[in-house]
Formats: C-alpha cells, sequence, structure tokens
C-alpha cells in the first residue's frame, strides 16, 4: 500500500513541480531524505531498504532481482523486510516512487534557481546535460528503466510508472503555463504538446546515453528543445 500525506493548511512548498489539488500530493518517501543520526531506528531500517533494493532493482530489473539479494545488499533479514513492506510487489513500487521522487526533487531545485519561464525551462535541460557524466542513479533512468520492463503481468508497477509520466506532465505544463500568464511564453503555445515533446526528447536521449555511452545526442536534443522553446518566447 502506498503511503501518501497532504502538507497541511499553511505549509508552502519550494518545489515549482508541485500544482494544485492531487498534484501537491507529495509521497511521504520524501522524509527519508533527511535522515538524521537521531532517526528512529525502523524509519532507518525502511530508508536503508529503499536505498540498496532501488540500486538493485534499477540495475538488474525487478524480475531478476530476489528478496535474497535485497537481504545481502542491505544486510538484513527477509523478517524485516517483510516487517516494512506487504511484499516484494509494495517494496517494488516504494523504491521506483523513491528513486523517481529523487529525480523529480533535483530537477525542482534547478528550476527554483532560475527567475522567469525561459530559465526554468533551461534548467530542466542543463540538468539533463550532466546526465552522462553526474548520473543521479546507478542503471540509468528509473522511470525508463520501469518503463522498458513493465507489462500486464505488473499492473501495479506500471500504474506506477504511469502515474510519474502523468505528474512530470502536468507539472512541465504548469511551468509553461506560468509563463504565459506572466508573459513571457506566447498564449498561442500548445503547453501540452511543448511539455510531451520535452520530455519524450529527453527521455530518448538518456536511453541512447545509456546505449551508446555518449552525450553527443542528449547535446543534439538540448540544442534542439532551446530551440523550439525559444520560438515560444514573446
Amino acid at each position: 500500500m502506498l503511503r501518501y500525506y497532504k502538507p497541511g493548511k499553511g505549509r508552502r512548498s519550494n518545489n515549482p513541480y508541485q500544482a494544485k489539488k492531487n498534484i501537491c500530493r507529495t509521497p511521504c518517501l520524501f522524509r527519508y531524505q533527511s535522515v538524521s543520526l537521531g532517526v528512529r531506528n525502523p524509519e532507518l531500517t525502511r530508508l536503508t531498504i529503499l536505498e540498496k533494493s532501488s540500486i538493485l532493482f534499477n540495475t538488474q530489473g525487478y524480475k531478476a532481482t530476489s528478496l535474497s539479494e535485497i537481504c545481502k545488499a542491505s544486510k538484513l533479514t527477509k523478517g524485516a523486510i517483510y516487517k516494512n513492506f506487504k511484499d516484494k510487489s509494495e517494496l517494488e513500487k516504494e523504491a521506483l516512487l523513491f528513486m523517481c521522487m529523487q529525480l523529480l526533487e533535483d530537477v525542482a531545485r534547478e528550476i527554483s534557481r532560475a527567475n522567469d519561464s525561459e530559465h526554468k525551462l533551461y534548467a530542466i535541460l542543463k540538468y539533463f546535460e550532466r546526465y552522462h557524466s553526474n548520473p543521479p542513479f546507478e542503471g540509468g533512468c528509473p522511470l525508463m528503466n520501469a518503463s522498458i520492463e513493465v507489462d500486464d503481468s505488473n499492473p501495479g508497477l506500471k500504474l506506477i510508472v504511469k502515474k510519474i509520466m502523468k505528474l512530470m506532465h502536468e507539472n512541465l505544463c504548469l511551468v509553461i503555463k506560468n509563463g504565459i500568464k506572466h508573459k513571457q511564453i506566447k498564449k498561442t503555445t500548445d503547453v501540452s504538446s511543448l511539455a510531451s515533446i520535452i520530455i519524450s526528447s529527453l527521455e530518448g536521449a538518456v536511453m541512447m546515453i545509456k546505449v551508446m555511452d555518449t552525450n553527443k545526442h542528449m547535446v543534439a536534443t538540448s540544442k534542439y528543445l532551446k530551440a523550439e522553446i525559444r520560438r515560444a518566447l514573446i
């Protein structure tokens, strides 16, 4: 079961990817990113399981990774894993969320440093331009890897992939809409199409980095997207 918390009244987020209603419902996994030495042991155990299993899932695949391998990597027993997660299926879903939310937080941090919509969009491109030299995860993009592996035999994981992709698209649309609102982007811009082109192009370039082991395709993709963004600017 995936657990969520909803920020209380008066609580504001610096994450520009968050929008209204369901978009602002942030997975509780964000709490694991600020673990200190004083954290309670159950939370530290859960974090350890998520960190170690996410590496294995992202490098070996979800089906190919066994609980025994996760136990060995985390130095925990199967009992400790089952105490924190109902089964392997739940661990797979939460590990994917754990990785994807870290990715979104990293991108959001880059966006927050930009002062206008043009440079917020450029900040996304800049983040992915560094993917080859400074990959955020071992094994490549967790969302892309999961997208390739999931099929009808794993509907739970497929649903998570679909929700994360929808979240990325909606929040990128929000950045573009804010640009239109502040008269930085043309109001005639097809918001949904531009967001789709940006996401699809970048994910495709990440795949080429993994297969070809070169950054030239990402550089070319970024150059193309910058031209598309400039065409949309006022």
